[in-house]
């Protein structure tokens, strides 16, 4: 039986979304609610088009020969991509087979839904580690807990599997110097953390928080200063991380 999923969107991008240009498939439904989230619209698995395998695979397959050209590959992302991971397992077991690479696109918070089947066929994890305490963690997400994320990042390590940790950087929610530290502390301490990519927040995505009649808890936030980025990012070297 042909395993399917609910699919938000779909769109090919150039070196944001793991290495090289990437077919990224975004997946519908996300438990989190982060406060400084741009796809609100990627909440809800109803908010996704409900598509089989073979359907996805034929939009990846379109762009084949120009990702492979592009040394690049296959991001799956969502809202929460392991919010559905026998989808993703089937999309990522198809691209390998095909000679895609394949990277996962997760917060790492549902780590212990990837079985042992999907991490086989998913060779790096964009993993967004969205605070480095538990204090700080509630207040980005509202719910959950930060220790899902450690544990699946450590299994991750465990299998030799590369990992790019993504940082959101929020004034005055994630900026602190002891959130930060604790953050690379948790990256240092991660064996096959190759990069960290600083990401400074931004309010882009507040015109669907409007068309969803829906407040965005950040209206009144500002980006981060060039000095906030550089002080970050060198907290970060600190550590001994590679850092973007």
């Amino acid at each position: 039986m042909t395993v399917t999923g609910s699919v938000h969107s779909f769109d090919v991008s150039t070196g944001v979304d793991g290495p090289g240009t990437r077919f990224v498939a975004f997946l519908a439904g996300c438990p989190l609610r982060c406060q400084y989230c741009h796809s609100p619209d990627t909440w809800f698995r109803r908010s996704g088009q409900i598509m089989d395998a073979d359907e996805l695979m034929t939009e990846i397959q379109r762009y084949e020969r120009f990702i492979k050209v592009a040394h690049g590959g296959v991001t799956i992302s969502g809202g929460e991509a392991l919010q559905q991971p026998d989808f993703v397992r089937e999309i990522f077991t198809r691209c390998q087979e095909r000679g895609l690479h394949t990277a996962l696109d997760t917060s790492g918070y549902l780590g212990a839904k990837a079985s042992d089947e999907l991490l086989d066929v998913t060779d790096l994890v964009l993993l967004d580690i969205k605070a480095g305490d538990e204090e700080t963690y509630h207040r980005v997400t509202r719910t959950g807990t930060l220790e899902p994320t450690v544990s699946f990042a450590h299994r991750l390590a465990d299998r030799g599997i590369p990992i790019w940790v993504r940082f959101v950087l929020v004034p005055g929610l994630t900026d602190t110097v002891e959130n930060v530290d604790a953050v690379a502390a948790i990256a240092a301490s991660i064996s096959t953390v190759e990069r960290v990519e600083v990401l400074p927040f931004h309010r882009l995505g507040a015109a669907k928080y409007a068309a969803l009649n829906q407040p965005f808890p950040l209206a009144g936030t500002d980006a981060p200063t060039p000095a906030l980025l550089d002080r970050v990012r060198a907290q970060f070297r600190a550590h001994g991380l590679t850092v973007y």
